[in-house]
């Protein structure tokens, strides 16, 4: 997923047919249904010498549950059966489409496995960074426009597919051609939580359940106890976050992820009560008068420093957390090339960032954490 797609939906925000394949029977009362607590978007279903992922968000509104198995010996797999796709575990090697795949690899240990992503500029992960370097890993152009042959030539044991809509015609070709496509819906999730467990997803295909479920668990129990010290601290103080784009003011909505965030770290959002998951579009106007008293603004967008708020827009100069230096942004810690790393770790390191979170709404809870994410503006 490209830096330029998120900063455009801001916070975050932000194909193909089925393929008759011979496939194992429909799930029944034999299978082991693997413990997901958090993510909405996939299950994963253990039959023994295979097991079944069924994918039903990969993008909002899909309206398919897409049904993938990851067998033992696929020589000898036979089923009358349909699924979208088929897939050799453990996989051999894989390509993945978007950064926020590549962090579940490097904590599985299986960052070698990755052979091409598209546009490796956007990678900050030191590891894939370090093989990107040696000359391991192949430019696939971008998920715009996928450079079908690269793919074709590398034969990878699966690639997993990032899409914004189920319009996307590389994958229908990729697929045509004998390459296993799956999706991956991690971003659609709302839950800070359900984000990180989709490192499950992936340590299906390379038969590291419990060691997926291991990470996950050490990640849930850092983020629970970081959410109870929270609601201890004695204020809630409010918190506005987004920031214009075109005169344009995106932030986000009640439901979503960065708002339940600003929630489990004890913050006010001033937009919680929207319903949505997405982002809001709102003008200035009204967000300085919902706003501009608010005690801390978290997420300004690109920005990093003052001066930059106040060349951009005088509006930005009326708000309260501008004049008591009480903004925080993400977007200051970046990876070799340019990447912001909190959209490629983030996701999958909740625990970190709600730990931040509180830092800035309670410093007192936490006075030996070390902002990992976040930083105040200069």
């Amino acid at each position: 997923m490209s830096y330029k797609t998120l900063a455009i939906l801001f916070t975050f925000l932000v194909f193909f047919s089925c393929k008759n394949e011979k496939t194992p029977p429909a799930p029944s009362i034999d299978g082991n249904s693997l413990e997901i607590s958090y993510a909405k978007g996939f299950s994963i279903t253990d039959y023994g010498d295979y097991k079944v992922i069924e994918v039903n968000n990969p993008w909002p509104d899909a309206g398919k549950v897409f049904r993938y198995a990851l067998v033992k010996d696929q020589a000898n797999f036979e089923s009358e059966e349909r699924f979208d796709a088929v897939v050799q575990v453990p996989v051999q090697n894989l390509i993945v489409t978007s950064t926020t795949h590549i962090p579940s690899l490097d904590m599985l240990g299986e960052t070698d496995k990755l052979i091409a992503f598209p546009n490796l500029s956007y990678i900050s992960s030191e590891h894939t960074r370090k093989r990107i370097a040696e000359g391991k890993l192949t430019e696939i152009g971008n998920n715009e426009s996928i450079n079908t042959e690269n793919v074709i030539d590398l034969q990878p044991d699966v690639m997993i597919g990032f899409a914004v809509t189920g319009n996307n015609k590389t994958y229908e070709t990729l697929q045509r051609a004998g390459i296993p496509i799956v999706f991956n819906g991690d971003w659609t999730e709302n839950h800070p939580l359900g984000k990180a467990e989709w490192i499950k997803f992936f340590g299906a295909f390379f038969d590291k359940n419990e060691a997926a479920a291991q990470l996950f668990s050490e990640i849930e129990a850092e983020y629970i106890t970081v959410k109870e010290l929270a609601q201890t601290a004695d204020n809630t103080p409010t918190v506005l976050s987004g920031a214009l784009w075109k005169d344009i003011w995106y932030l986000p909505e009640g439901k979503s992820w960065g708002a339940q965030f600003i929630a489990d770290a004890n913050g006010a959002y001033l937009w919680a009560d929207s319903e949505g998951t997405g982002s809001i579009a709102l003008n200035v106007e009204t967000v300085i008068d919902r706003a501009q008293h608010a005690d801390f603004w978290i997420g300004p967008g690109q920005f990093t420093t003052y001066s930059q708020l106040a060349d951009a827009h005088k509006a930005y100069t009326q708000l309260d957390a501008y004049k008591n230096k009480t903004v925080y942004s993400f977007s200051s810690l970046k990876g070799e090339t340019g990447g912001i790393i909190y959209y490629e770790l983030a996701p999958n390191r909740p625990d970190l960032v709600l730990k931040d979170l509180v830092k800035i709404l309670h410093p007192e809870l936490l006075p030996e954490h070390e902002f990992y994410f976040f930083r105040a503006l200069e």
